[in-house]
């Protein structure tokens, strides 16, 4: 039964990636970790960054065969209008102790880099014995600082998005496909 196409509000543009793609990619981003981490002894740990990965991860979590164990970290770098600030700032903490463990950090979108850099090198410094990354989504031309991204969803061109888990002003994040914004004047 084909999907019906979702009604959107004036201020989205369009679906740019619909639910079908999101299940298909989020079923084979979980074989691929899958197969990445088989031969771990303990469970892998998934950090989610707050709060754009919350649905990615809980999609992405329950598709796992290996054994895992999921904790949060809040950190912020937009402003409130959704401007860029150009620092991370540590909101909340993960609540595991992630020295001596495997750590996935899984990301909604990867933009300038900055989150993602400054995450990697607080986990390494916290004695892991790995840390890899999950992003659902890629902006390459908004990358400032150099990031490996072992597991990657979908690449977008630099558009504001919105749905499965992104907001703008805490909107639309409950969307199931991601949609573009029509930028505000």
């Amino acid at each position: 039964m084909a999907e019906a196409k979702p009604s959107l509000p004036a201020d989205l543009r369009c679906v740019l990636i619909d639910e079908e793609s999101i299940r298909e990619r989020v079923l084979a981003l979980a074989a691929e970790i899958d197969e990445a981490y088989k031969d771990i002894t303990e469970p892998l740990i998934l950090v989610g960054v707050l709060k754009g990965s919350f649905i990615f991860l809980a999609d992405l979590s329950r598709r796992l065969t290996i054994p895992h164990i999921v904790d949060f970290i809040a950190i912020s770098s937009y402003g409130n209008k959704g401007d860029k600030r150009g620092e991370v700032r540590l909101l909340m903490d993960t609540r595991e102790n992630l020295a001596g463990h495997h750590v996935l950090i899984v990301e909604d979108i990867l933009d300038s880099g900055s989150t993602l850099s400054y995450l990697t090198k607080a986990f390494k410094a916290r004695g892991t014995k790995s840390v890899e990354t999950a992003v659902f989504l890629d902006k390459p031309a908004r990358h400032v600082v150099p990031v490996d991204i072992q597991f990657r969803g979908f690449e977008i061109e630099d558009v504001w998005v919105v749905g499965y888990g992104l907001d703008y002003k805490e909107r639309y994040r409950t969307l199931p496909f991601i949609a573009e914004m029509i930028p505000e004047n």
